[in-house]
């Protein structure tokens, strides 16, 4: 196992490798039979990483079907401690990972900077991706990862694993229906007041670039993509807080709010118009903001509002407005949390009579109606559904042209609150625009 002195001969050769099977768009694939099992490549087993990955190797245990058979992380100590969970190789370098013929799929996990250049390597070296959320860092690096699906037909399933849950199917069926009319505002929250959830987790002070042994850190492959700087224990155990790696909140927890969202609607889509407030309020140790609202237009005729913050735990209900009537998804406002129903609640005038109209209160009534969902543990319906697909190459519940509309909200929110301005989107271009597109 090679450490921090890493032949650059091998790196050379690896780049080398991958840039050919770019430029080809080409990668050796093993043809799953029926009673293969898939082997998964996890990359990035920090906290996160690993607590999915023994998720998966769990799900193998139960039913076979899946192990998890190579680990990669730039902390040498998370590469040991993996490698003896999952009984496997593991590496420092992710391209070693990827240049295994006998990896089928790979889990990534990363910081999010490394997301889009890590998932296309992947797909276009051969392997499927669950890629956690958010998609990706900018809105480029979405039309990238949505492109690259296209040229390889790679299965991608981002990995926000609420999107597998039953109340937005239901909720996507009661629209369809005509239980709401015409849908005018979608409005949810994403609210903590933790340590761990205002992202300033425990720092190894023994690590770094500087360690040896299992205190190693490959901070130049952990920089990658972004700025050239100087080691910062801050920067690596808590790098939410910083925008050369993630977008915040706007990333971290509204991923898991407008990815949903975009199910429960007629069709996903992309925003036409964004505009983010908010700021540091309280915790002035970061980059990011630790309170911060989304709005989001759309150009069917509907507008999307979230509020969140670091420094406050209490959520407003997730749910989505018609003229006619209401459909609540979320009653208790915590998107990633179970439910047992879902509300349709139709519309009455200040005067407590019912606007709904005779057709509506013939075929629905007037009164509140629940509807039942099914309660399950919502990772591992995401995760068995990225194994199905793996297999069946169907499209996954979070598909990634799904996840591309969630992230351009959320990048362009980010982007919006950055510059301090309106900023709009034109979709026939796959651009962010400072003024409204021309039709």
């Amino acid at each position: 196992m090679e450490t921090g002195s890493h032949s650059m001969k091998r790196r050379e050769f690896l780049a080398g490798a991958g840039a050919v099977g770019a430029a080809l768009g080409i990668g050796p694939r093993r043809v799953l039979g029926a009673n293969d099992r898939i082997s998964l490549g996890a990359i990035g087993v920090g906290g996160r990483g690993s607590y999915v990955s023994r998720a998966f190797q769990r799900l193998g245990e139960q039913a076979g079907g899946v192990q998890v058979g190579a680990v990669c992380d730039v902390w040498q100590r998370r590469v040991t401690e993996n490698k003896k969970l999952f009984n496997c190789e593991g590496y420092l370098d992710y391209r070693e990972l990827l240049a295994r013929n006998d990896i089928d799929a790979v889990l990534i996990a990363t910081p999010d900077h490394w997301h889009a250049p890590i998932a296309i390597e992947a797909m276009k070296s051969g392997k499927d991706v669950y890629l956690e959320k958010p998609m990706c860092h900018t809105v480029k690096e979405a039309k990238d990862l949505v492109d690259t699906v296209r040229a390889t037909g790679r299965v991608l399933q981002v990995g926000s694993q609420t999107t597998s849950a039953d109340q937005w199917y239901k909720a996507k069926k009661v629209i369809a229906d005509g239980m709401i009319g015409d849908m005018i505002m979608s409005q949810g929250s994403y609210h903590r007041n933790s340590v761990e959830g205002e992202w300033n987790w425990e720092i190894d002070a023994n690590a770094g670039p500087a360690g040896k042994g299992d205190d190693y850190i490959d901070w130049k492959m952990w920089l990658g993509p972004a700025e050239n700087r100087t080691y910062d224990a801050d920067r690596y155990f808590r790098f939410r807080k910083y925008w050369d790696y993630s977008g915040g909140i706007a990333t971290d927890l509204f991923y898991h709010v407008v990815a949903p969202l975009n199910i429960c609607w007629s069709e996903p889509q992309f925003p036409y118009k964004v505009m983010a407030g908010g700021g540091i309020y309280v915790f002035h140790d970061r980059e990011v903001p630790d309170t911060f609202h989304l709005i989001a237009e759309y150009k069917k005729g509907h507008s999307l509002v979230l509020s969140s913050s670091m420094a406050n735990s209490q959520h407003i209900p997730g749910l989505i407005r018609g003229h006619l009537g209401t459909v609540i998804m979320v009653e208790h406002g915590q998107f990633e949390s179970p439910t047992s129903n879902i509300a349709v609640r139709p519309e009455y005038s200040e005067r407590g009579r019912s606007v709904v109209g005779e057709e509506y209160a013939a075929k629905w009534g007037t009164a509140e109606i629940r509807i039942p969902v099914k309660r399950e543990d919502m990772l591992d319906v995401h995760i068995r559904n990225f194994l199905d697909c793996v297999r069946s190459r169907s499209k996954p519940n979070l598909d990634v042209e799904t996840g591309a509309k969630a992230q351009v909200a959320i990048s362009m929110s980010v982007q919006s609150y950055r510059e301090g301005r309106v900023l709009y989107f034109d979709e026939s271009k796959w651009r962010v625009v400072p003024r409204p597109p021309r039709a």
